[in-house]
């Protein structure tokens, strides 16, 4: 049976009830984080939690125990033992009334479970399809909130296209996926969006940059368009899930040759690295 935590207690899985005054549930009013986990250990947990104690001061919680949290992740894993999978840990303003207004003297609500995972291998070395369209989500795309409903409905619209995600953009420059970051390879240079309020500063977009250095790569951390995007010689997206994934087709325009890059090759190669010399993974 799996163990999950919420509001300072863990319980079989089957057993946890929200209360419904909680404001994530009527409000998503909260942030949240997923930290992947590799033969039961965390990859990039420090990184995740620095993340999430900037989104919830960012939306005025600012009594978030970072100590707490490591602690709550770390006593699940525990209890869970799942050798490879994900801690979703999502961290609301409280409970109280439904008022827009923020209650007064009410602690943040804790939840936090876990899943099975396993590494997306195929989609890895295939590569995946992907649409685009219109960026129409709020001006504080940085911060990781509980409030997803575009990039729900952008990820639908791509299920129903029978692609695998949608490729965001605002008056014709690309931000990033519905549930990714977005890069492009031309002429062997990396170039993803800069860190701003239009994007998540991934961190596996991160651990990608720090690839890319240790291995020469040339990288930018700045924008491209819509066609810049058409006319790239590899696309890949990253996320904790997704890790590094290259793109085959956009549009149902084949990027390139259509399969995996040499960039995009030698990035899953250094982010293999960096989790086998964490020895995360057998």
């Amino acid at each position: 049976m799996k163990i999950s935590y919420y509001n300072g207690e863990f319980k079989n899985d089957d057993e946890v009830t929200v209360d419904y005054n909680d404001r994530a549930f009527y409000f998503g009013d909260g942030v949240y984080e997923v930290v992947r986990v590799y033969n039961n250990e965390f990859f990039t947990l420090e990184e995740h939690m620095d993340r999430l104690v900037r989104s919830a001061s960012e939306i005025g919680i600012d009594n978030l125990d970072r100590s707490r949290m490591v602690e709550i992740v770390t006593q699940l894993n525990e209890k869970n033992n799942i050798d490879n999978g994900s801690i979703y840990i999502q961290v609301s303003r409280g409970i109280g009334k439904r008022n827009h207004a923020y209650p007064l003297d009410k602690s943040p609500v804790v939840l936090a479970y876990m899943n099975e995972i396993s590494r997306p291998t195929a989609q890895m070395e295939d590569g995946i399809s992907t649409i685009t369209a219109d960026d129409y989500r709020w001006l504080k795309c940085h911060v990781k909130s509980l409030n997803l409903l575009a990039n729900v409905m952008e990820k639908e619209r791509a299920v129903r296209a029978g692609a695998h995600e949608t490729i965001l953009h605002r008056d014709g420059v690309v931000t990033e996926g519905s549930s990714t970051n977005v890069f492009i390879v031309k002429d062997g240079v990396l170039r993803t969006h800069p860190v701003d309020n239009m994007i998540l500063n991934g961190i596996t977009r991160l651990e990608v940059l720090k690839v890319a250095e240790a291995r020469n790569i040339p990288y930018e951390e700045k924008a491209f368009t819509v066609d810049e995007l058409m006319d790239a010689d590899e696309i890949f997206i990253t996320s904790t899930t997704q890790e590094v994934t290259p793109v085959t087709e956009v549009d149902k325009k084949t990027v390139a040759n259509g399969s995996k890059g040499e960039v995009t090759h030698a990035i899953q190669e250094g982010f293999d690295e960096k989790i086998h010399k964490l020895n995360l993974v057998k």
